[in-house]
């Protein structure tokens, strides 16, 4: 059974018989919900307001990698699904083309395709031949396209470092728009990461190095994504032990409301004076920084990083 969910810019797709998820929406615009003074966008954003979107600007499909998750990250749903494995090559693109059809989009400046709703793409290396096929089926439909791989860096793949030097390669496709890869660390305090990913993600010191054997990126810098608390460290030399801001970015978000972060008591926050206590050292360093502040309408479409539906269907 496909049941489809309204959000308010755009649906969410669960298909209980396939045990797949994806959705597509719209972009509110980097002007609307990020601050990034290194992109000119300078703004203090207190609150993002919903507004009408126009989805030919950009369109964001967003597709599982897995059915379930096998890892078991404290603030995420997705593992609250009974895990059933990797999802095949055509039911990757299927995701990613039945989203795009779902839109209506006949003619797009931009098309983002994000490897983020369910699953650790890393295990699962038909998502690079996903994104290969999808570059081609989409050239001329979109002016601009963009996949996008985030992982938690898992301790248990063998076959990490050869997914994400892979993953790179893709550099080399001169995509209008390049490809993303982002990095889940959410905090630069060992104890406390290894209490948000139960013990389950790479050491600092370990991705450290995996970064350093990945090449330079040609057009997108690689993405420190950084889901905080109030208590969370960014301190700045801690980032400069590890991490290389010629190669890297900083991304900081809050953790989203999912029911997993709820039961587990996570600080969801709301307030920037947050987000900026991390944000100012790090720019002031050098550092590049984002921070993306998502709407409430966001967080309660449950369209953010982190949510299931199809985990609490019946």
């Amino acid at each position: 059974m496909r049941k489809i969910t309204k959000t308010h810019t755009g649906i969410i797709v669960s298909d209980t018989d396939l045990g797949i998820e994806y959705l597509y929406v719209g972009d509110y615009g980097k002007e609307n919900n990020i601050k990034a003074d290194f992109l000119g966008y300078t703004k203090r954003i207190e609150k993002v307001e919903n507004t009408p979107i126009d989805i030919t600007e950009k369109l964001v499909v967003t597709v599982s990698t897995q059915k379930g998750c096998c890892e078991k990250c404290k603030f995420c749903d997705c593992h609250k699904l009974s895990f059933k494995g990797n999802l095949s090559l055509s039911e990757l693109v299927h995701e990613v083309t039945c989203g795009v059809a779902l839109s209506k989009i006949n003619k797009g400046q931009r098309l983002n395709v994000h490897f983020a709703r369910m699953g650790e793409p890393t295990y699962n290396f038909d998502v690079i031949e996903c994104a290969k096929i999808c570059g081609e089926i989409y050239k001329n439909q979109f002016k601009e396209y963009h996949p996008v791989v985030s992982t938690m860096l898992p301790r248990g793949n063998k076959r990490l470092k050869e997914f994400l030097l892979r993953w790179c390669e893709l550099q080399d496709n001169n995509w209008n728009g390049g490809i993303g890869l982002q990095f889940s660390i959410n905090t630069l305090n060992e104890n406390d990461r290894n209490e948000m990913f139960r013990n389950r993600s790479l050491s600092l010191q370990e991705i450290s190095d995996l970064i350093k054997e990945l090449p330079k990126p040609k057009e997108r810098k690689y993405t420190l994504n950084f889901a905080v608390t109030s208590k969370c460290d960014l301190s700045v030399k801690t980032m400069n032990r590890y991490f290389d801001k010629e190669k890297c970015i900083v991304k900081i978000t809050p953790i989203h409301e999912t029911k997993e972060a709820v039961e587990n008591n996570f600080e969801i926050v709301k307030d920037f004076d947050v987000y900026e206590q991390f944000e100012k050292p790090l720019v002031l360093d050098g550092w590049n920084v984002i921070v993306f502040v998502p709407s409430q309408e966001e967080d309660s479409d449950r369209i953010t990083c982190g949510n299931s539906l199809i985990a609490f269907e019946n």
